[in-house]
């Protein structure tokens, strides 16, 4: 059994069923458990799977606001499975049916993917898209990936919406980057004083969210210290594999990790203890210096509200005045508390908090309190794409 906001529901593997995890075949694939809380009582709830590749898993929400007039809003869509469907039809019985779906990005293939199939399972709802909308490596029509063609419509720039006597938003971008552009809706709902946003922002939780650990292999398996290792499901250790998922997940690869050579981890694969295929036939080619945990603690800062280092080196960073001036518009807003679409959520954190967090992009103010030697391995990635062609190059100069 399974309890969500103190309601129980039975377990049944079935009701995880995926059966569209190849279009994006990535970690956990054709079973996606849901985990559903409620944020503020009778008003929005937060539906949180998971996702990832070699077991760097972390939580991918939607989130589900009551409307005054009666219905739903759901914004950022998630795998629309059994259970998702059963713990959503619990909410719209109470409440009535989804009336508007929410698709806040434009590159985000993980959000993206689950748009189409989850309005065919809500099909009186009006589906709302941030505009420019692209895909890669053919630009295929909206109809084309799954969007009810009838149903679809931009969000206007202007703000006219029938949910705009409860919500405010604004579009960030379109910031160019080459192969397509980059582009986030933030919403901000009035009644509950809450800001919804995709990716711009994030909080690294202490422990291990509880999606995750309603499966704790992934964390098992990134606190071994080498492939032969057996670690034993405790606490500490499902503490310890979370926050070397967390530095694999924001930098790829962190200064404190030291990647073996192909031969020796194939020769190391050859002694470990489990060479299962769940164990990746023992291939574990990590190892991690002394000073891995301390970079986890500078990376979190006591859930510190911050952008995320892609984010920082590789978009933002090309429309930086554009994004500025998109912050001071989203924190005139009077929130209290921010859901993001990843890692920890709510967030309490204030409009000044959310200002704070692009200090980076001020050529005059904080240079930004994310280490370079973590940084280092996406600053390559951002100079090789750059001195390619690949994606324009930064405009953020400093003095």
């Amino acid at each position: 059994m399974q309890e969500h906001d103190g309601h129980v529901s039975p377990t049944n593997t079935s009701d995880w069923t995926w059966p569209f995890w190849p279009i994006v075949p990535i970690y956990p694939y054709g079973q996606r458990r849901t985990l559903r809380q409620e944020v503020v009582p009778d008003w929005i709830w937060t539906f949180d799977q998971c996702q990832g590749i070699l077991y760097v898993i972390v939580p991918i929400r939607m989130t589900v606001v009551r409307l005054e007039a009666g219905g739903l809003l759901v914004y950022a869509p998630i795998a629309p499975t059994r259970e998702c469907m059963r713990l959503l039809r619990d909410l719209e019985a109470r409440y009535g049916q989804v009336q508007h779906i929410i698709l806040p990005t434009v590159s985000g293939i993980e959000h993206k993917v689950f748009v189409g199939p989850f309005a065919r399972q809500c099909p009186e709802a009006q589906v709302w898209i941030a505009p420019d909308q692209w895909s890669f490596p053919v630009n295929l029509p909206l109809s084309w990936l799954g969007l009810p063609r009838q149903r679809t419509r931009a969000l206007p720039m202007s703000g006219n919406t029938p949910f705009a006597q409860e919500f405010d938003y604004a579009i960030l971008g379109p910031i160019n980057l080459g192969l397509g552009p980059f582009e986030e809706v933030a919403l901000f709902h009035r009644r509950s004083r809450t800001l919804l946003v995709t990716d711009c922002v994030v909080s690294v939780p202490e422990q291990p969210p509880a999606i995750i650990q309603q499966d704790p292999y992934p964390l098992l398996f990134h606190a071994k210290d080498h492939g032969g290792e057996i670690v034993e499901d405790q606490m500490r250790s499902r503490l310890k594999g979370w926050k070397r998922i967390v530095l694999f997940a924001f930098y790829f690869r962190p200064s404190a990790l030291e990647v073996v050579g192909t031969l020796q981890s194939i020769q190391d694969a050859f002694k470990a203890s489990d060479r299962s295929r769940k164990a990746y036939f023992g291939w574990y080619p990590f190892r991690w210096q002394d000073t891995w945990e301390a970079s986890f603690e500078t990376l979190r800062a006591n859930g510190q509200l911050f952008v995320a280092p892609i984010l920082q080196t590789l978009i933002l960073n090309r429309a930086p005045v554009e994004t500025l001036n998109w912050v001071e518009r989203v924190a005139r807003w009077d929130f209290q508390r921010i859901i993001p679409c990843h890692l920890d959520a709510p967030i309490q954190a204030t409009p000044e908090q959310f200002r704070q967090a692009f200090a980076f992009l001020n050529p005059y103010g904080d240079l930004g309190r994310l280490p370079m030697d973590d940084l280092d391995f996406l600053q390559q990635i951002e100079r090789s794409l750059s001195q390619r062609g690949i994606t324009p190059p930064a405009r953020l100069n400093r003095p």
